[in-house]
């Protein structure tokens, strides 16, 4: 059986749909000032058309700025087209003043704190006290006058926040690219093998996998409900304590089988096979268990993602070690042809050659 099965997914449940970017009616399209010497900014209104600076009064009572035009998305949600905004008069203090970040303790939405890098970050949904550095979907980084301005760096990753949003205009919030370079720093290998041109073909081939897999970063998790009984195997020593439904595609490459969740869980030192939900709840979680696959397994194919790569044997041999005959060799040229594609978009993006190699 395929480690992994590609499922063209539909539409997620209702945990993940909440946290999908949904488009609201266009109403009158709303103007806030620009400037001010006090928060004095209109209330934000569902559905409402914004452009990129409006600043608006939340229903928590904190101000949020536009970062990209939108159709009223909602602020806590939508985290890509909304930052927090704070100004003097208004309810954010004029400098970064807050309780340090504490491991296991409450945390609602619009809690602000000071974790152990110094940053400041904002809850954006309630949370046990999950890692802000980890947890992205349920932390954003916060600024305040007198504060931290700046994320942590991205370190060597080849591909910038800006070209990660271009190559996924449409993504859900919760594949956060935070969350994507935190997981790449566990694979010291991944994107740094090579030369420039070699490291950006490996952002390039992982990415288009992973668009092809979720359709655009959009799906979290596999839809096809029916498919779910039949990834666990029971036969295995472990079993599927998580129960026989459990085991079914999650995150950016679509992680499914109790086995690779038990595989994945041991490498990373979480307990995947116990609580697979991680994958789809956790953003850094979700890149990682994709990334333990990329880097150490072959799968259906004779040698890892990351291999194909690095050693040049080229993009159609990621395809095969993902989905092997079901889309190689004639399985399916038409899924082969939507990943090559993908490829070639983003390595244009990036501003490199594709490579040889591009079919299996």
């Amino acid at each position: 059986m395929p480690r992994f099965v590609r499922v063209l997914p539909v539409l997620a449940a209702f945990g993940v749909v909440l946290s999908m970017l949904v488009t609201a009616p266009a109403e009158a399209r709303v103007q806030a000032p620009t400037a001010t010497t006090a928060c004095n900014y209109p209330n934000w209104v569902a559905g409402a058309s914004y452009v990129t600076g409006n600043v608006v009064k939340y229903t928590n009572g904190l101000y949020y700025i536009a970062e990209h035009d939108n159709p009223g998305y909602d602020p806590t949600i939508s985290t890509w087209f909304w930052d927090p905004f704070s100004c003097d008069g208004g309810t954010t203090p004029p400098a970064c003043n807050y309780p340090n970040w504490v491991a296991g303790a409450n945390y609602v939405t619009g809690n602000i704190v000071k974790y152990t890098n110094g940053l400041y970050y904002i809850a954006e949904h309630d949370n046990p006290g999950y890692d802000p550095t980890i947890s992205t979907w349920f932390w954003d980084p916060y600024t305040c006058n007198g504060g931290p301005t700046d994320p942590p760096p991205t370190g060597s990753f080849p591909v910038t926040e800006s070209q990660f949003n271009s190559m996924f205009p449409s993504r859900n919030s919760f594949y956060t690219y935070s969350g994507l370079v935190a997981a790449a720093a566990a694979f010291p290998g991944f994107t740094t093998t090579g030369d420039d041109a070699t490291k950006k073909r490996e952002a390039a081939a992982f990415l288009a996998n992973v668009n092809h897999e979720t359709g655009g970063l959009v799906y979290i998790k596999e839809i096809n409900t029916a498919n779910y009984p039949n990834y666990c195997h029971p036969e295995l020593p472990y079993g599927c304590p998580a129960g026989q439904s459990a085991y079914y595609g999650r995150g950016p490459l679509q992680l499914s089988h109790n086995f690779n969740y038990k595989a994945a869980g041991d490498y990373l030192g979480i307990d995947l096979l116990g609580n697979p939900y991680q994958v789809e709840q956790n953003a850094t979680v979700s890149w990682k268990a994709s990334l333990w696959y990329w880097n150490t397994q072959s799968g259906p194919g004779t040698m890892t993602p990351h291999n194909a790569m690095v050693n040049g044997a080229g993009f159609g041999e990621t395809i095969r070690s993902i989905n092997g005959s079901i889309e190689c060799n004639g399985g399916n040229p038409g899924q082969v042809q939507s990943r090559v594609d993908a490829y070639n978009r983003i390595t244009g993006i990036l501003g490199v050659s594709p490579g040889s190699n591009l079919y299996c």
